[in-house]
């Protein structure tokens, strides 16, 4: 077993030398690491040894695709929403990470129908999926297309907390109005409180 200290998104080997062991993802042939820590190899008996990164407690979780984040919507357009990753899961996260919600990965039916400013509006908090990874240069892509995704938490305009009344809209409880949303059917382990 080694120990190296090792960066988030290194390339460690070629898949064909090792299995990809917690931590780590492949690409295009390659195992990189998905997390800071260090790099550990563990050999099986007879088989590929097994590449795995074991986090630091103070390093940096990334968010993995087909793991579901909590975030902050920033601003929207006609064709996207972009957002901040707040949570991995329930771990909140040391630096901020951008993602993009694209009007196609909002909902699962009737994409084409699909209008983002009747999904999301700035300030409202939201729970997605990592469908594809970042880089430095580009953002998480992230989908809410499955019923416990889409907005959990957002204000009215009187700045109360709005209450979700069907699975596309919310109603402030003080004024009665009503704004359209992608709301999340919220999972209890997803809540953060």
């Amino acid at each position: 077993t080694a120990f190296d200290p090792c960066p988030a998104g290194e390339r460690l080997c070629s898949a064909e030398e090792a299995t990809a062991g917690s931590g780590t993802y492949t690409r295009h042939g390659f195992i990189f690491s998905s997390l800071a820590g260090c790099l550990e190899k563990r050999s099986e008996d007879g088989g590929l040894p097994v590449v795995s990164v074991v986090r630091d407690i103070e390093s940096q979780l990334l968010p993995d695709v087909g793991a579901v984040v909590t975030c902050k919507v920033c601003s929207i357009n006609s064709r996207f929403a972009k957002v901040h990753i707040l949570y991995v899961g329930s771990t909140p996260l040391k630096s901020t990470f951008r993602g993009t919600i694209r009007r196609e990965d909002i909902r699962a039916t009737e994409k084409d129908k699909v209008e983002v400013y009747k999904s999301f509006r700035p300030g409202d908090i939201v729970l997605a999926k990592v469908i594809s990874l970042g880089d430095a240069q580009s953002n998480y892509l992230l989908s809410t297309a499955e019923n416990e995704l889409g907005v959990v938490v957002a204000r009215s305009e009187a700045g109360v907390q709005m209450v979700p009344i069907s699975w596309c809209e919310m109603q402030c409880p003080r004024t009665h109005t009503k704004d359209f949303r992608k709301v999340a059917r919220v999972q209890p382990q997803f809540l953060q409180t």
